[in-house]
């Protein structure tokens, strides 16, 4: 039963176990991640086009985005503000511009690259068989690198567990979004154990995207990539206009990203003391997208 999810999961160990200390080679790791994510959403994108009946299965697909979306918001958004209430941050005030504009188009062009396999795939006629076996070669050296860029993302496990703020919100994430994802799977009627397996993308839409795809097929791996992209947009928009008054929900809503992608922001509208909080959560959330997610696919009916 596990056989799949070991599979997948020791190059994200291996990689985990490497070391680098030279940032050029850091850099160049970094950089073919990022290549390596646009070619599988393309590839996610050809799955797409090889469905039968692919009006009904986007509709599927559809239903699926939009029941896991609100309730996974819902359930999140319900018990992050108790941090703020019984652990409350005080934020500083910044009046720096922030790119929001650049980061909304970079998730854009990553929609585009889904949407552009969709349709090449729909008006080549080329034969798509090979995809499916194509993803899972190269999702298995992207979760190698993956491991490598953990290991090297600067934080040590003191730093994580003194880290209280961090801790609790990425823990109280993990919570509410598992009975987010049980709410949403009986809403859909399909097995807990794919709900909880899709509640588990936690802002990380790349990644997500392609677990979900790679083990359950396109219509899970789309929904989740557009579930947890949507995440992504929405704490763009919800971090500047609440993060004075509810850090630890704003953080916490962006999950992993929190991070990476929307720091930045984070940082520039809440003060630098925000950023530990957001670089523990989002790496605690971060570290358990594949070991969660795999865990729950490899007991899905």
């Amino acid at each position: 039963m596990f056989s799949g999810m070991l599979f997948i999961f020791a190059p994200l160990c291996v990689g985990y176990l490497i070391a680098v200390s030279n940032q050029n080679y850091l850099n160049k790791i970094n950089s073919a991640t990022s290549n390596l994510i646009y070619v599988i959403l393309a590839l996610m994108g050809l799955s797409l086009a090889a469905l039968d009946n692919l009006g009904d299965n986007l509709q599927v697909l559809t239903s699926y985005t939009l029941t896991f979306f609100v309730c996974l918001g819902v359930c999140n958004l319900l018990v992050l503000p108790l941090v703020d209430k019984l652990l409350p941050l005080e934020t500083e005030t910044h009046q720096n511009n922030i790119p929001m504009l650049g980061m909304v188009m970079e998730s854009v062009k990553l929609v585009g690259v889904v949407g552009g396999g969709l349709i090449f795939g729909l008006i080549s006629g080329f034969d798509l068989s090979w995809v499916d076996t194509a993803s899972e070669w190269i999702l298995f050296v992207l979760l190698f690198f993956i491991g490598i860029q953990l290991r090297n993302s600067g934080l040590t496990l003191k730093q994580i567990l003194l880290n209280k703020h961090g801790m609790i919100i990425a823990a109280l994430m993990i919570v509410s979004s598992m009975v987010g994802g049980a709410i949403a799977a009986w809403f859909l009627d399909i097995d807990l154990y794919k709900g909880l397996a899709m509640a588990s993308g936690f802002g990380w839409y790349s990644l997500a995207g392609i677990l979900m795809g790679d083990a359950l097929g396109p219509i899970f791996g789309g929904a989740s990539f557009m579930i947890e992209l949507l995440r992504e947009l929405v704490a763009l928009v919800l971090i500047p206009l609440f993060i004075r008054t509810k850090p630890c929900t704003v953080i916490g809503y962006a999950g992993a990203t929190a991070m990476d992608f929307t720091l930045p922001v984070i940082q520039t509208t809440g003060g630098v003391r925000c950023v530990p909080i957001a670089i523990v959560s989002g790496f605690i959330l971060s570290l358990l997208v594949p070991v969660l997610m795999l865990f729950f696919v490899s007991l899905a009916a």
